[in-house]
């Protein structure tokens, strides 16, 4: 078996790699299954809380590589969810501190002069060691100005400080920073990862330069595109519910991914609502949403509660109460939700070593 997998590796790149294919015939079922505050808190225990809630297992969770102590392959995370017989789905985080605003250390420039390509190589080739199906997303949410390596942040709108200058500078550098990782990883053979093209579906600030499409690297380095579309978040979001609703804030970004990504297949990679009474009803009326398109074949729940600055606190979980339990239980028990993820490769050549 280790020289069928040595042989097969070798020839990988022919094959176009690993990747994650859309179910032929349904919707993929997937979480955040409340890994705590900084994303990477994985237990497989966690993974099965949630899938006991939820009545379903789940393909994929999502968890964050932070960069906060150096860039390095999350392997105890990776190995952990694997065994719990999800798939690995990592958000490379390259912040090297939670502060607001733009990082000192992990900049897109610095990202694309190379900077940090002794760590990435090192990742990639870990990534590649592992062996089995890997999820990767860069940059999750580039179009609002909460993250560090958003648009925002990084020359936004100016047009005169890098590259073509008929493009923004802040969206053209991330896409070529995205771009960069994924050269890099392909360079050392990392043919295991699926790539994703992760935005939210509304832009922050609302300006024509920070349109998601600026931010795309292009086809030929991207397999899925995905939003995130929340509802309300935060208690004093309620007053505005209404303009909240799942239905409004999709339609942001759909017709902006399906221009720039047409063939790729759509991910709603976060969403969620706090609670409330009208929770169920946003549950409910998202997912009437979601069957209407058959380009979504993947949904993500963002299942976790926090505590906010003032003292409040926001609760995303589907069981922040018996209805709202009641009613995701309900939508996803759809035999249109799927729990068995596709690949474009033979079974056997998919497990870890």
């Amino acid at each position: 078996m280790k020289k069928a997998w040595f042989l097969f590796l070798f020839f990988l790149p022919s094959f176009g790699g690993i990747k994650l294919m859309p179910h032929p015939g349904g919707i993929y079922h997937s979480a955040f299954p409340d890994f705590g505050g900084p994303e990477d808190r994985v237990t497989c225990a966690r993974i099965r809380e949630f899938e006991r809630l939820a009545g379903k297992k789940i393909v994929w969770a999502f968890f964050s590589n932070n960069w906060l102590q150096g860039i390095r392959f999350p392997e105890k995370s990776v190995r952990e969810i694997s065994r719990c017989g999800a798939l690995p789905f990592v958000r490379l985080m390259a912040r090297s501190s939670f502060n607001f605003g733009p990082d000192p250390v992990y900049t897109l420039q610095n990202i694309i002069q190379g900077k940090f390509d002794r760590p990435l190589r090192e990742w990639a080739r870990q990534a590649r060691k592992y062996g089995g199906p890997l999820l990767v997303e860069f940059g999750v949410e580039m179009n609002g100005d909460w993250f560090p390596w958003s648009g925002y942040w990084n020359g936004a709108g100016e047009t005169t400080g890098y590259g073509d200058p008929h493009l923004p500078d802040g969206p053209e550098r991330f896409r070529d920073a995205y771009r960069h990782i994924i050269e890099v990883f392909r360079r050392e053979g990392a043919h295991n990862i699926t790539w994703f093209f992760h935005a939210n579906a509304e832009s922050f600030p609302r300006t024509a330069w920070n349109r998601p499409g600026n931010y795309y690297p292009e086809n030929d380095y991207i397999d899925w595109v995905g939003v995130s579309v929340y509802g309300p978040i935060f208690p004093e979001e309620r007053q505005d519910w209404e303009s909240l609703g799942f239905k409004e804030r999709f339609l942001k970004a759909y017709l902006e991914l399906r221009r720039v990504a047409p063939r790729k297949p759509l991910a709603v990679l976060e969403f969620g609502v706090i609670e409330d009474p009208r929770k169920p009803s946003w549950i409910r009326q998202a997912f009437d949403f979601i069957k209407e398109f058959p380009e979504i074949k993947a949904i993500s729940w963002w299942h976790e509660r926090w505590e906010n600055g003032d003292g409040s606190f926001s609760d995303l979980r589907i069981n922040s109460s018996a209805p709202a339990l009641e009613e995701y239980r309900k939508q996803v028990k759809s035999p249109l939700f799927k729990t068995a993820p596709v690949f474009n490769l033979p079974p056997y050549f998919l497990h870890p070593r």
